[in-house]
């Protein structure tokens, strides 16, 4: 069994990023003046938050050998095995309205989600 990373691009993409998304991604990158070359977007989840588990979204230079990647719009997604149990076919979105700016997403694995769109129970 060989414990090597998968690479996938979108259309078999288990974790998908909107194509706004990745620009808002894309320019985060380029003001935080990171190597657009070496960083790429972690996305999982940690235990917590007011449904049982929290959405996380990290700029990291650090892969493990064990993740899961996809590659689309131009950005290096990647995701632990334990993450995508719970974040199979989830979509990371951005938003910029009036009410509120951020990153949000739309997980059908969740049984609920609390009002503030962070947290989620399955």
């Amino acid at each position: 069994m060989s414990t090597t990373s998968t690479e996938q691009h979108t259309e078999n993409a288990a974790v998908i990023i909107t194509e706004l998304a990745a620009k808002e991604i894309k320019r985060i990158i380029a003001e935080q003046e990171l190597d657009g070359a070496k960083v790429c977007l972690r996305v999982g989840v940690k235990g917590g938050g007011c449904s049982g588990f929290s959405y996380l979204l990290d700029l990291t230079e650090s892969q493990k050998e064990t993740d899961e990647v996809f590659y689309q719009h131009g950005v290096k997604v990647i995701c632990d095995p334990k993450s995508l149990l719970y974040l199979n076919g989830v979509t990371v979105d951005f938003r910029d309205e009036i009410m509120g700016r951020g990153f949000v997403f739309n997980n059908p694995n969740a049984t609920s989600s609390c009002g503030c769109g962070s947290s989620f129970s399955a």
